[in-house]
């Protein structure tokens, strides 16, 4: 029922939710923190972005924020924001549901079904629990999982954005020397 897409926002915005600084984190720094794809990553956070779950922040500190308070965030709009609006798949468009198949009613039943249950999750109830219990000793796989070991910042100073530079290669001439030598 869940697409690919929907998951991953869901475990984006559930990350994002635990994190107490406040300050805006890049898609990168979560698909690492989440092993997820940063590519993929960064195309969910432009859905929500579009919707206005989440919010941009652009330059050398940049990244996103919740946009709404978690409270106002339903897994609904989530899954609209990822897969578009949940349509019925029906035999056909009935205004009296009375004159239509059985299919058609157990069709219709079940959209508004999960349209209603979709609609009363939030991500606030969701960061209530986020993460199976320790003693849960199942073999379902969670989809929450990776969220226990990765570590939302605290509200801690941000520090500047320089990356220490990985070790320099030599250079072209120096390659060119080397090659030459073994010939």
């Amino acid at each position: 029922m869940f697409t690919k897409t929907s998951v991953s926002a869901i475990r984006a915005l559930t990350y994002l939710g635990l994190d107490s600084s406040g300050q805006p984190i890049s898609p990168r720094h979560m698909a690492e923190q989440l092993g997820e794809s940063p590519t993929y990553l960064a195309k969910v956070a432009r859905h929500l972005v579009k919707v206005g779950i989440l919010r941009a922040h652009r330059g050398v500190a940049g990244g996103v924020t919740l946009n709404r308070s978690p409270d106002d965030i339903s897994l609904l709009a989530i899954v609209e924001a990822c897969q578009g609006a949940i349509l019925g798949d029906f035999c056909q468009e009935a205004e009296e549901l009375d004159n239509t198949c059985a299919f058609h009613q157990a069709g219709a039943e079940l959209h508004a079904a999960i349209v209603g249950i979709l609609s009363r999750w939030t991500l606030a109830q969701l960061l209530l629990k986020p993460c199976p219990s320790e003693t849960d000793d199942s073999q379902v796989q969670c989809l929450l999982e990776s969220l226990r070991g990765a570590r939302p910042r605290a509200a801690a100073k941000r520090t500047s954005a320089k990356r220490s530079k990985p070790a320099s290669s030599p250079n072209t001439s120096d390659k060119k020397k080397a090659r030459a030598k073994t010939v």
